[in-house]
């Protein structure tokens, strides 16, 4: 099973399942974590072959929907489930193919389309740094700036680095392999889910273009869209009281 993260909370609310995106975790969404488990229990994942879960050599929605069912099966009752990024795709590939587990679905600026941009250039960053001669994350920071990454970026990724071992947490070979099964999503998921849907998005992002709305609501008929003002893509990490907010106040309508 995916490694969990769990905040209790109120053991009457329906509980509520993160999944992160490419190369995060789920240590990054502590704070956020915590605020919402003033309403309810949340367990934040580890997505496959990503921080302290397995690795694997598929790294495909179906298979990562899979992961997130047996970590709700777990629970031993339907829950609220918010991915953002790949963890949205995954998020609504676990609901197209198990509504039974999923109540109200939150999705973070990612939309059941394929993208034609790659992240190609984030893997070669983190495979030239030379493990080697880190002993602290911001070796490999300095490094990572060398190669053209920016700073958020650069604190975001050594979140997943081992310094000690000299390793990242993360299955880099794999990811660079699997990559256009993860800029993708499943053509065959045609069943709609018809529980309530969330689709938040950064305000300055380009992820959820308005011609994708015709195909979202195809699958997610009940869809409701909101934006968050100045937040790109990684809205939660830029804007994580108003995203905290937009969530909290949907789930509490269910």
């Amino acid at each position: 099973m995916l490694n969990r993260i769990r905040q209790d909370g109120p053991a009457d609310a329906t509980p509520l399942v993160i999944a992160h995106g490419l190369f995060g975790s789920g240590r990054n969404w502590g704070v956020i974590s915590k605020r919402l488990s003033a309403d309810r229990t949340v367990i934040a994942v580890d997505m496959r072959n990503h921080g302290f879960s397995d690795w694997s050599e598929d790294h495909g929605y179906p298979a990562m929907a899979a992961d997130l069912a047996e970590v709700i099966e777990a629970e031993g009752r339907p829950c609220h489930v918010l991915g953002h990024s790949m963890g949205g795709k995954a998020s609504m590939a676990l609901a197209l193919t198990r509504p039974d587990l999923v109540d109200r679905l939150v999705i973070a600026d990612i939309a059941p389309v394929t993208y034609s941009h790659s992240q190609q250039e984030f893997i070669d960053a983190m495979k030239s740094v030379d493990l080697s001669t880190v002993t602290r994350r911001s070796d490999a920071e300095a490094q990572l700036a060398e190669a053209g990454v920016g700073r958020s970026l650069q604190s975001f990724f050594t979140q997943s680095l081992d310094a000690p071992e000299k390793r990242w947490r993360l299955n880099l070979d794999v990811l660079e392999a699997e990559m256009p099964k993860i800029m993708s999503f499943p053509e065959d998921l045609t069943t709609p889910f018809e529980g309530e849907t969330l689709f938040l998005s950064g305000a300055e992002s380009d992820y959820v273009k308005p011609e994708y709305r015709e195909r979202i609501r195809a699958l997610f008929p009940q869809s409701h869209f909101a934006k968050i003002p100045g937040a790109g893509h990684w809205l939660h990490a830029e804007k994580p009281r108003e995203f905290e907010a937009a969530v909290s106040a949907f789930l509490a309508t269910g």
